[in-house]
């Protein structure tokens, strides 16, 4: 969690919401206190599904007309997934908010020469 920055706020995991009757579970919910809005995570654990974008999507709109007060900004979704498929991605992403990310991640951290390799070339970057 400390990953995540200054001033998130930790509301809750498999936050139950309710649509329509049908209950369903947001991963993870942060309300972000210096951005004033609610932060939805799902984690996925097999690669990008645009059905993924669906369902953050879906909870992204519950919290904007149920949870989201007057004087918050509209609620941000990150979708984070094993894998992803970037022309998918861009697809399935089209025409929606501009509050929806997508992103990879990985269940091992890389090894030490792996992270020296990458931040010399990220170094290398910046000088050039």
């Amino acid at each position: 969690m400390l990953e995540l920055g200054h001033g998130f706020c930790f509301e809750g995991q498999q936050k139950r919401i309710v649509i329509g009757g049908e209950y369903f579970f947001v991963d993870l919910v942060f309300y972000h206190r210096i951005l004033k809005c609610h932060v939805l995570i799902e984690l996925k654990v097999d690669e990008f599904n645009y059905s993924n974008v669906g369902q953050l999507n879906t909870y992204l709109q519950f919290y904007k007309r149920k949870i989201k007060e007057s004087n918050d900004n509209p609620p941000i979704g990150i979708l984070l997934c094993t894998d992803k498929n970037t022309e998918l991605v861009e697809y399935a992403l089209g025409g929606m908010d501009q509050n929806l990310f997508v992103s990879t991640y990985q269940t091992v951290l890389p090894s030490y020469d792996q992270l020296k390799q990458f931040l010399q070339n990220a170094k290398s970057k910046i000088s050039d």
